[in-house]
């Protein structure tokens, strides 16, 4: 993409992302994430009435007197957002291909991240780490990652969401809260175990983007269809109701795999299509922690 069409488009999601950030998400951001950990700040002398759990026996011991601790709320956060950046992306029939939705998506969290004065990084992932913009604040590294987001090519076009998470853990030492945006087409069928090892160290919250023709197929006669990560070509009568109920089948079954796969590692997740509003499923994601 050349310069100028890009800072376009940058100043476009801006525009767009940066308002909903502000006037929707900010509230609702900062009750959903901020205060979920507590950092200890200090210690004092007991008081009547103190929980005597927070007792420090070390220090009550080296004074003959009971002192407690005081913990805090941890004021800032650390966001990475895990974005799939492999070949099924490419993918739309409502206008816009899920690259589309996926990155207003991402800048949106970013511009509700920088509202709070918090750190956020970017993982570009397919089925290898393509690029790690490490953790920092400020509006100038936000739109460095919106650049990214609408201009970034990939090497490879397959997924691998377990490495993803692997890197995750050991790039990221301090707890941090992680959004895994794809649309969770991962031929390798192992990221649940690390999805599960992942949550255990971080928060991650799932966000899956699909298109609906993913979902159902049409009866539009013979079809000639492309997988776009690993390039295969095969014809699909879709006149043929049983071709079109194996899909629905194949599909269903798909989908419920990747949410008990979410409910067991105690993933908070959210599936949005390409033609609905995202900004009504982030809001309801947020509302349920």
């Amino acid at each position: 993409m050349e310069t100028s069409e890009l800072l376009k488009k940058v100043r476009q999601i801006e525009i767009k992302t940066k308002g909903l950030s502000q006037n929707i998400f900010a509230g609702q951001y900062h009750s959903a994430f901020k205060g979920r950990g507590m950092a200890f700040s200090e210690v004092r002398e007991y008081s009547f009435g103190d929980d005597t759990r927070d007792i420090d026996w070390n220090v009550t011991a080296r004074h003959s007197k009971p002192y407690i601790k005081v913990f805090e709320e941890e004021r800032e956060l650390t966001v990475v957002l895990l974005i799939d950046v492999s070949g099924s992306k490419n993918f739309g029939t409502h206008g816009q291909m899920k690259k589309d939705m996926i990155t207003e998506i991402a800048a949106t969290l970013a511009f509700s991240v920088m509202q709070n004065n918090d750190k956020i990084g970017v993982i570009f992932f397919s089925n290898k780490i393509e690029k790690f913009i490490p953790p920092q604040k400020g509006k100038k590294h936000i739109l460095y990652i919106i650049r990214e987001l609408i201009d970034f090519q990939p090497v490879e076009t397959k997924t691998d969401i377990a490495q993803v998470l692997q890197y995750l853990t050991n790039a990221i030492k301090k707890r941090c809260t992680a959004f895994l945006i794809s649309d969770f087409v991962d031929s390798t069928h192992d990221y649940p175990h690390a999805l599960t090892i992942a949550n255990r160290k971080h928060d991650i919250v799932a966000v899956q983007v699909y298109d609906e023709r993913e979902a159902v197929m049409p009866n539009v006669g013979l079809m000639k269809i492309k997988d776009a990560e690993t390039h295969a070509e095969t014809w699909v009568d879709t006149a043929s109701k049983k071709v079109r109920e194996n899909y629905q089948t194949w599909w269903n079954n798909r989908q419920t795999a990747m949410q008990q796969a979410f409910k067991k590692s105690r993933v908070d997740a959210v599936s949005v299509r390409t033609d609905e509003d995202y900004v009504k499923a982030l809001l309801n994601l947020f509302s349920k922690r």
